[in-house]
Order: C-alpha cells, then structure tokens, then sequence
C-alpha cells in the first residue's frame, strides 16, 4: 500500500487533573474532564497536591491545573471546547 494511504496509529493521549481535597473549582473541573475524557475515550487520572510535595511546590496556586500529555493545558477553570480541541487536534 502507498504510504499516502497508509494510516498513522492513533496517538495515546492523557489528561491529568491537578486538584486537592475540599477545593469546588477542583470538582468542577473533574466533571469537565470526565465529560470529555469519556466522550472521546481519552484516559485520565487525578493527582492530589496534598500527596505530592513535588506537585504542590509546582501548582499550588493554580489548581486546578489540567495537563495533556504531560504539559499544562489549563488552570483555574476549565473550558469543555479547548479540552475537547486539544484532545482532537
């Protein structure tokens, strides 16, 4: 077959979701996540900065934070349609 026609794998992708106990912007942005993550199929994980002195030196003043991939992709609050863009793209 022509490599013109040749597919690429699909490319695995993750999100990570930033947050700590008790913080409501940290479920907010858990429910965007699990919306879109489930919708596209895309896996993800939740890490607590109360749990992880490396991460809380890092985000502390920005959970919820969002990576993709491993990079940050947003903070604070978190848009359904970027998340779903970037997912996509």
């Amino acid at each position: 077959m022509s490599p013109l026609f040749r597919r690429s794998a699909p490319r695995e992708r993750l999100v990570t979701l930033i947050r700590k106990p008790g913080c409501h912007l940290c479920d907010d942005a858990q429910v965007v996540v699990e919306k879109v993550c489930g919708d596209l199929g895309v896996p993800w994980e939740g890490k607590d900065i109360t749990q992880d002195a490396r991460l809380h030196d890092q985000y502390w003043e920005q959970i919820p934070v969002v990576l993709v991939d491993g990079k940050q992709h947003t903070f604070w609050r978190v848009n359904e349609e970027r998340l779903r863009k970037a997912l996509t793209d």
